[in-house]
């Protein structure tokens, strides 16, 4: 019980929440850290997804190489980098990356390889070319599912993102870090109450999303 009540008086300081190390500014750090991370992630997965899956062909080789980064401890890759990069966000970008890549890979492949054939073959029936067909029909039909590898990576990406404090960087996993080092429990709990906090925040905007967006998109929601 004294460990709850200590956790709440330390949220309740004011000189926790502002600052350079307030919970704030390290909460717009650790968005950084996740936001870069899955853009760079979606850039490469989600053209390859869409490639593979339009092709038929090379996903199985393409997925399970990039699976390879999430057989890899973050911390690990993390250290590789640091002895290869510095002390800089090349290295946690890398890890977290890695990390992000095989969930939306994944989903956009099973996606695209799977849309309604009939409504596919109908759209080519019509008339439209095997390009428009793609971006008409086939995206929009795999986009719930494309949608969903992006939430996935999205919270694993927030829960990993502490892994930063390793480095030598900011984010929310200072709390965790230096809360540690200095047997501040309290700081701890507080640290892992904001990431779990900002993981379940995330997850309802995107389920709220997901559910305007598809409700407005016909073969989306099919």
């Amino acid at each position: 019980m004294t460990i709850i009540m200590d956790t709440w008086h330390w949220f309740l300081q004011g000189t926790h929440w502002s600052g350079d190390l307030g919970i704030w500014h390290r909460l717009v750090q650790h968005l950084y850290y996740v936001l870069v991370s899955l853009a760079i992630a979606a850039l490469i997965a989600q053209p390859l997804g869409i490639l593979f899956g339009y092709l038929q062909r090379g996903a199985f080789l393409a997925i399970n190489l990039f699976n390879i980064g999430q057989a890899f401890p973050s911390l690990g890759i993390i250290l590789l980098c640091i002895m290869l990069f510095g002390f800089n966000d090349v290295p946690v970008f890398i890890a977290l990356v890695a990390l992000a890549i095989p969930p939306m890979l994944t989903n956009t492949y099973v996606g695209i390889s799977q849309a309604d054939r009939t409504l596919h073959d109908a759209a080519k029936a019509m008339g439209m070319t095997p390009l428009q067909a793609l971006l008409k029909v086939r995206i929009p039909l795999a986009m719930p599912l494309i949608f969903a590898g992006i939430r996935t990576s999205l919270l694993q990406l927030i829960a990993t993102a502490v892994v930063a404090a390793y480095a030598g960087l900011d984010g929310l996993g200072r709390f965790l870090i230096d809360g540690l080092g200095q047997r501040d429990f309290p700081q701890v709990i507080a640290g892992s109450l904001v990431v779990s906090l900002l993981a379940v925040g995330c997850e309802l905007l995107m389920s709220l999303i997901a559910r305007r967006w598809f409700a407005f998109t016909p073969l989306a929601a099919r």
